[in-house]
């Protein structure tokens, strides 16, 4: 009994001294640079080393707060590398959650590769990330119109107004031709910005992978492609 009682204790006492040193980190971090948003801090393998998410990317940081360092770390014994898994862990969503039905759903050749978008009308990086996803091949594309810009809700809308909707947003978004309709009709824009928003995205676009791995920004083709074949997709 004592010898249970004295583990749970060396337990306890390992947990909150890690739980100490993340408060130190991040305390250590506000005071000398609170302008520096780095979240998700958390201990790493590596002695003294802490891990956190800042811009999209896994950064590595000492309890003083005075490095970041960015890079991967892998683990010498299975060749592990232990940053992409954190990677793919504080930047997933649960794919399957997503409600489908509220997307713009564009398929070409077998559509087997998935991959949701989420992307505003007057965005010029959606712009720019639309024309790279025309390069794509066998892929379903799953648009979530996700109008953060005031000026684009009320076109945003219309866009499911149309026959069909896929075709008015692409010539929407690719072409800036304008929906013929002016009618309103049941949409799912309203549902799209507060999923966009329950999901953390404060900017468009997103891409986010069959697998739940969320990306931002407007990303090449070429790219889009390596990360497929990076996330066994």
């Amino acid at each position: 009994m004592i010898k249970k009682t004295l583990a749970f204790a060396l337990i306890s006492f390992i947990s909150t001294l890690t739980l100490a040193n993340v408060d130190t980190v991040k305390s250590n971090l506000t005071k000398q640079h609170p302008k520096l948003n780095i979240e998700n801090i958390q201990t790493t393998e590596m002695k003294g080393i802490y891990s956190g998410s800042m811009d999209g990317q896994v950064v590595y940081l000492a309890e003083d707060a005075q490095h970041v360092l960015v890079g991967s770390m892998f683990r010498l014994t299975d060749q592990k590398n232990l940053t992409k898994d954190l990677m793919l862990k504080q930047n997933s969503i649960d794919w399957k959650k997503l409600p489908l039905q509220d997307a713009v759903k564009t398929v070409r050749g077998n559509g087997k590769r998935q991959i949701a978008i989420f992307s505003d009308p007057n965005c010029p990086y959606c712009k720019k990330l639309e024309t790279e996803l025309s390069k794509l091949n066998d892929v379903t594309i799953y648009t979530f119109i996700y109008p953060i810009k005031t000026q684009s809700v009320a076109v945003s809308k219309q866009v499911f107004c149309e026959k069909d909707p896929a075709v008015a947003w692409s010539n929407l978004i690719a072409k800036g031709i304008q929906p013929a309709s002016k009618q309103t009709c049941a949409n799912p824009v309203d549902r799209n910005l507060a999923l966009g928003k329950s999901l953390g995205l404060n900017g468009t676009p997103a891409i986010i992978f069959s697998n739940g791995f969320k990306v931002m920004g407007a990303r090449p083709a070429q790219e889009i492609e390596l990360m497929w074949k990076e996330l066994g997709l």
